[in-house]
């Protein structure tokens, strides 16, 4: 059933592509127009652009099943997306796609909180569940900083964090089933059902989660829901440089102490925030710590006194307590709107994410000021210190010759440094199209050749989301990499 892309293009033009898929999705979720498919050429990583051949938009899982079995009959390759807020590549198109964009499934299906449990489909925005939640006591864990506006399907799809995954966990601790579609068009359920503890057999919804789209489409999720805590206590302190400030953390977390959160931010951070922002921050210190703990009312009181003495012993400046609920939820605004705030300060940036062990923060910060001093670029930082994710976020100019292929080289060796600290290449970003050179880095040939097994055995002709996650010498310029290909893979590997 192999088509090549010249003769599906010879044999098919843009109005009969667009009426085939009309005709399950209607004429005006099926797109091929050149300027409306520019929305569709990048996700937030907008570097990378690649044009796909048309997107459709289905608001149904019977839809996205007869759009997946129309593409494989066109010998098309099919890239999910969500909402386009990843930051690594992940929803990059590739040449000739059919990008399948799940925006118009966005419907809350069931809630069970006797069972714990909430049904959703993709395209359901993060914090929309916790706020369908909120009267009842409950809420839904995993928080992106982009919660706000990035979807289930895609915090799927990449195993999403955030601040509160310390405590809590990511995604995949709190997915318990999920509906999918599989490249061949068939639908089927994997894991929970109702909400049951134990799935026997394979955790194939473990699986699912943070395979980037490689696996099928997820088409409904059923989440884990959780009690909202008795009390949730915030404290903020200012250091004078990072190294007290990641002292603290170390401090904390050596004492048994588990906070629901743990941040921290740097003085380039700091000055982008409060500028962005208007929340109360000094912009005299080195680095500040933003945490929550949280529990029943005499829990969160004792550990947030034990957390002061920490703080205070790790040698903070300040260290402050909200006055009231709006002042704690201005505090968190600042801190997760950071990404964003970086405008303020620079016309251009370039979001890196990867992970160290907590006790190497100060030395790995460190060497990431001096690659961004070697390169005459600055470097902000912001990360989840509890769970050692850094986010630096190299600041550059896009008018200045030379600037852009700078900042992409800093930050791949920043990856290379939190490799060599025992880190790893992503916390929670994913790999997508941006690491893929790295992942070789990170692994042996024998695990990569076990991944791309996996892979295969859901995707045999690999046309779910190519040219993403595997290193391959084309992506990686076209220099030999660390890594071979898998016998599984064709000569056409990778392009659907």
């Amino acid at each position: 059933m192999s088509v090549t892309l010249a003769g599906v293009r010879a044999a098919l033009s843009d109005a009969v592509l667009q009426a085939q898929f009309a005709a399950i999705v209607g004429v005006k979720n099926a797109i091929v127009g050149a300027s409306a498919l520019r929305t569709y050429e990048c996700d937030g990583l907008p570097g990378y652009r690649v044009r796909p051949e048309i997107v459709v938009l289905p608001a149904s899982t019977p839809e996205v099943a007869a759009c997946v079995k129309l593409s494989r009959e066109l010998g098309l390759s099919v890239v999910p997306r969500g909402a386009g807020t990843g930051l690594s590549g992940g929803a990059l198109p590739s040449e000739g796609c059919v990008v399948i964009g799940l925006s118009r499934m966005r419907k809350i299906l069931a809630i069970d909180l006797p069972n714990r449990t909430a049904r959703v489909q993709p395209g359901v925005i993060n914090l929309d569940i916790s706020r369908a939640l909120a009267a009842d006591g409950y809420f839904y864990a995993p928080d992106p900083s982009s919660q706000s506006v990035c979807t289930i399907g895609g915090n799927v799809a990449e195993n999403s964090g955030g601040a509160h995954c310390l405590k809590y966990g990511f995604t995949v601790n709190h997915v318990l089933g999920l509906t999918l579609v599989t490249p061949e068009g068939e639908t089927v359920q994997i894991g929970s059902t109702a909400g049951e503890p134990e799935v026997l057999g394979y955790d194939l919804a473990g699986v699912v989660v943070g395979s980037e789209g490689m696996t099928g489409i997820v088409t409904e999720v059923l989440v884990r829901v959780l009690r909202t805590a008795e009390r949730t206590q915030t404290l903020f302190a200012t250091f004078p440089s990072t190294d007290e400030a990641g002292d603290a953390v170390s401090r904390i977390i050596g004492a048994g102490i588990v906070p629901a959160a743990i941040e921290m931010c740097d003085k380039l951070a700091i000055e982008a925030i409060v500028a962005a922002t208007g929340v109360d921050w000094p912009l005299d210190v080195g680095a500040l710590v933003l945490m929550d703990v949280d529990g029943v009312d005499a829990e969160a009181e004792e550990t947030a006194h034990r957390a002061y003495d920490h703080l205070s012993a790790a040698g903070a400046i300040e260290i402050r307590a909200p006055r009231d609920e709006a002042e704690r939820l201005l505090a968190w605004k600042g801190r997760k709107s950071a990404f964003a705030a970086m405008g303020r300060i620079s016309p251009n940036y370039y979001v890196q994410d990867g992970v160290i062990p907590r006790k190497q923060i100060a030395p790995v910060l460190r060497e990431i000021a001096a690659l961004g001093a070697e390169a005459g670029l600055r470097i902000a930082n912001v990360f989840h210190a509890g769970d050692g994710n850094l986010h630096p976020l190299v600041l550059y100019d896009e008018r200045v010759p030379g600037q852009e292929a700078a900042a992409e080289h800093v930050a791949g060796e920043i990856l290379r440094v939190c490799l060599r600290y025992g880190g790893s290449v992503t916390g929670e970003h994913g790999v997508g199209h941006d690491k893929a050179c790295y992942l070789g880095e990170q692994f042996s040939v024998d695990d990569l050749e076990t991944m791309q097994w996996v892979r295969t055995a859901f995707d045999p002709d690999q046309r779910f989301n190519p040219e993403k996650m595997f290193p391959t010498p084309r992506l990686c310029g076209d220099r030999a990499g660390v890594y071979a290909p898998h016998p599984a893979e064709s000569g056409e590997a990778g392009r659907g």
